[in-house]
C-alpha cells in the first residue's frame, strides 16, 4: 500500500513539473514577449534573429516565441518552433482551414512602426508531439524592415 502511494505520489509530481516547464502563455504573455523582441532586434537585429532561432534569452518561455520575417520579401528570418519555415515567404502560409494567415501576417507588417495587430489562426503548438494545429494568436510589428510577432495558443 505505501509503495502504491509513493509511486502515485511521484507520478503525480512528474506530472506537475512537465507542465510547469512547458506552460501555456497567454495574450499578455505573448505582447510582453514581443516588446522585448522588438527591443532586441532594435539594439542589435542579427543577435536577437540568432537568439531567436536558438530560443536563448528567454525567448521561447513555455508554449510562446518570437518569429520575424522580412517586411519586404515576406522570407521568414526567424521562428525556433517551425525552423521548416526558414526562408519561406510568409505570404505563402495557410491553415488547415483555408485561412491566408500569411497574408495577414505580412499586411500587419507593412503597417507603420510600432502598430500591433492580432491575427487569428490555426497552427502546431509549440513544443508538444501533437501535430494538430489548435487556434492561436500572434501580434504582429513592423520593426525596421522585419515583421516580428509573438502568439500564445488559444486552448
Amino acid at each position: 500500500m505505501y509503495r502504491k502511494v509513493v509511486i502515485g505520489a511521484l507520478a503525480a509530481m512528474i506530472l506537475m513539473f512537465s507542465t510547469t516547464a512547458f506552460a501555456q502563455g497567454t495574450a499578455a504573455d505573448a505582447q510582453a514577449m514581443l516588446a522585448k523582441a522588438v527591443a532586441a532586434v532594435k539594439a542589435d537585429k542579427t543577435k536577437a534573429l540568432d537568439m531567436f532561432n536558438k530560443g536563448e534569452g528567454g525567448f521561447v518561455k513555455g508554449d510562446i516565441y518570437p518569429f520575424c520575417f522580412n517586411a519586404g520579401d515576406g522570407v521568414t528570418v526567424a521562428n525556433p518552433n517551425a525552423k521548416r519555415l526558414l526562408g519561406t515567404d510568409v505570404r505563402t502560409l495557410t491553415d488547415p482551414t483555408g485561412n491566408a494567415y500569411g497574408l495577414k501576417l505580412y499586411a500587419a507588417a507593412q503597417k507603420p512602426e510600432g502598430q500591433i495587430t492580432a491575427v487569428d489562426y490555426q497552427f502546431q503548438r509549440a513544443g508538444g508531439n501533437n501535430t494538430n494545429p489548435v487556434p492561436k494568436e500572434s501580434f504582429v510589428t513592423r520593426v525596421g524592415d522585419l515583421g516580428c510577432g509573438v502568439g500564445y495558443y488559444k486552448y
